[in-house]
């Protein structure tokens, strides 16, 4: 399986930009391959497009997340009643009514399946904008991040972002969360 996936990954660096937005794009709703595999790569063969790589990966990312609320909304609930009880999916609706922006926005940076969020933000029914604004930053600083260590690092990226990339966003990831719940707790003080 491995072996397909790499000559997959192969087939989509011959088509440059182009193959770097369709898996971007794909990754967000269904498909199984980051598009960080073909982003990076490509990055550190040509420093100077590493930015505008990013560019192309979070613009595809966002539009897939479309497709994922799209395919969220219409087929989501009938699939999840399979797998997880009506009560359990109720449950997880109510965190993702409450925190949902939030979840979107941990869901792009960090290492977590980003497709199950978008997916669940159409069963939710999160609103479109509020999809697409959290997927911007999420993706976007997920992205440029990984850019901008490219830009500092070039040929010594690769090993950097597989060695401490995915530790270096949960901790971002907890940090976030920390200082939403902070804010929360400001604004519901202020209330009483």
């Amino acid at each position: 399986m491995s072996e397909w996936i790499h000559a997959f990954e192969e087939w989509l660096l011959e088509f440059g930009s182009w193959g770097l937005f369709f898996v971007s794009f794909l990754e967000s709703s269904f498909f199984p391959i980051p598009p960080d595999v073909l982003m990076i790569p490509m990055g550190i063969a040509n420093p100077d497009k590493a930015l505008w790589y990013a560019f192309i990966t979070t613009t595809g990312s966002v539009l897939g997340a479309l497709l994922g609320w799209y395919i969220g909304k219409k087929v989501g609930r009938p699939i999840l009643r399979y797998f997880i009880k009506e009560e359990k999916i109720a449950l997880v609706e109510g965190y993702f009514e409450k925190y949902g922006a939030m979840a979107i926005l941990i869901a792009g940076f960090t290492p977590i399946p980003y497709k199950v969020f978008t997916i669940f933000s159409g069963i939710s029914n999160v609103k479109i904008p509020t999809l697409i604004i959290w997927s911007i930053i999420g993706r976007g600083l997920r992205f440029f991040l990984e850019a901008a260590i490219i830009v500092a690092l070039g040929d010594k990226a690769m090993p950097f972002i597989e060695e401490n990339f995915a530790m270096l966003t949960i901790i971002l990831g907890v940090v976030v969360i920390f200082g939403y719940l902070i804010y929360a707790y400001l604004k519901r003080s202020k209330k009483a």
